[in-house]
């Protein structure tokens, strides 16, 4: 999925992620760790630690949509999938702000480093 593809004028659109993810408004508020308030609510969208989470949840599901074959599948894995050596999900890790922690495992998986 290309990250365009889900956000309108440079700002990422709840509706159309959840679109593309096939899933609802609120599911996508609570898997990047946001109120529900701060997708519904224009004037919430925009503000930077929104876009933040969203666009933080959107990379890492974009970078391993091709591991899994697909965005769905994906977007399955980052909900469900504890990661080896933090026994949490990516999703977990983004709702505390850990989003590093994620991209540090997949570079490592990406130099060939197993967990």
């Amino acid at each position: 999925m290309e990250l365009n593809a889900v956000s309108k004028e440079g700002v990422f659109a709840p509706r159309l992620m959840a679109q593309s993810l096939r899933t609802t408004v609120d599911e996508i508020a609570q898997t990047a760790g946001l109120g529900r308030d701060a997708l519904v609510r224009s004037s919430r969208v925009g503000k930077p630690k929104t876009q933040k989470r969203l666009r933080e949840m959107m990379e890492i599901v974009t970078r391993t949509s091709p591991r899994f074959g697909s965005d769905l599948m994906a977007y399955a894995w980052y909900r469900s999938t504890p990661l080896p050596g933090y026994g949490v999900t990516p999703m977990q890790l983004v709702q505390d702000g850990r989003a590093d922690l994620v991209h540090r495992h997949l570079d490592r998986l990406d130099a060939g480093v197993h967990a």
